[in-house]
């Protein structure tokens, strides 16, 4: 039995210079299995391995995108009798969403320490939080499980930003910051496509019991998580209709100005802002003729008469590293 099963993707960017360190500290620990995959394929086959060893925590070693395979194995695929342990995301790849929201940031090989520490303290119990996921179904095979789904004006941003901003071979920051401006201006000027993103399609989002609305979004962020981008937080548990929490910005400068003013003041979702949509639910559709959206790294999109459909999964553990 492992107390510690690390995954790790070496195609991950983070990992290119970090997976020596990574392998030397594992040589170093026998109590840490150590699994490495190619591609995120072989996840699959890694969860059933790892779930032999068993594990007292699993961590990820990788980006967002290896998060969601890892995810969608561990709680679809059966490894574990229906009780996998607790996961822990060490901070890699270029966003890091999930593993900021439960605390690592900085080192990975220092947040491998913790989890370490952590299970030989016998104080893991204390650092266990419940998270519900986003399940995204698909026409075909079991749903795509995730904790942040980007949509909208944000994912042609998001995927500009991969395809022509990224191979530029800046420091993520400075190209996360370069895509936004350049995304910000094209959407003043009301311009869009050539050498700047697209401009944004018109969409529809549902939710089951509040309705539903309509139009072209600057922003569309659909998150189990409590933070989200720019720091924003969501709060710290599910609201009266369900635990998917929504935040849809119309496309217009005024209203992305009055979102960031009200995040800023940390009054989004207390009052009703004009254009944009703060909700929380248990399932949500989005629609449009060609919507993409990016769920923890991986695209999806929404075509005529295919709507994507996202549900809430139950509770699952995850192991939150901050003190």
């Amino acid at each position: 039995m492992a107390s510690v099963a690390l995954l790790s993707n070496p195609r991950s960017t983070g990992n290119r210079a970090l997976l020596p360190r990574v392998r030397e500290y594992c040589a170093a620990h026998p109590d840490i299995f150590h699994y490495e995959v190619e591609d995120v394929d072989q996840i699959g086959e890694a969860i059933r391995t790892i779930a032999m060893v068993s594990p007292r925590i699993v961590a990820i070693n990788g980006g967002d995108g290896t998060v969601q395979a890892a995810l969608t194995e561990l709680y679809s695929g059966g490894h574990f009798g229906g009780s996998p342990p607790p996961v822990a995301v060490l901070p890699n790849g270029k966003t890091n969403l999930i593993a900021l929201d439960l605390g690592a940031e900085g080192d990975p090989i220092k947040a491998l320490q913790r989890v370490v520490e952590l299970v030989h303290d016998g104080r893991l119990e204390d650092h266990v939080v419940e998270r519900q996921l986003i399940a995204l179904d698909r026409d075909e095979g079991r749903p795509v499980l995730g904790m942040f789904l980007g949509g909208a004006y944000l994912a042609d941003v998001m995927l500009y930003c991969r395809h022509r901003i990224y191979p530029l071979g800046l420091p993520n920051g400075v190209s996360h910051v370069l895509a936004a401006i350049l995304g910000l201006f094209a959407m003043i000027l009301g311009i869009g496509g050539g050498r700047l993103p697209p401009k944004p399609e018109p969409m529809t989002v549902s939710l089951v019991r509040q309705g539903e609305f309509q139009g072209k979004f600057s922003l569309l962020i659909v998150t189990t998580l409590e933070k989200l981008l720019l720091s924003i937080r969501t709060g710290d548990g599910p609201g009266p209709n369900g635990h998917m929490k929504l935040l849809a910005t119309e496309s217009s400068v005024g209203a992305l100005f009055r979102m960031l003013g009200a995040t800023w003041r940390g009054t989004l979702g207390q009052k009703p802002l004009d254009g944009v949509h703060f909700q929380q639910g248990d399932e949500i559709r989005i629609e449009g003729e060609r919507s993409n959206v990016i769920l923890d790294g991986e695209i999806f999109e929404a075509t005529g008469g295919k709507p994507i459909i996202l549900t809430s999964t139950q509770p699952v553990p995850f192991l939150r590293l901050a003190a």
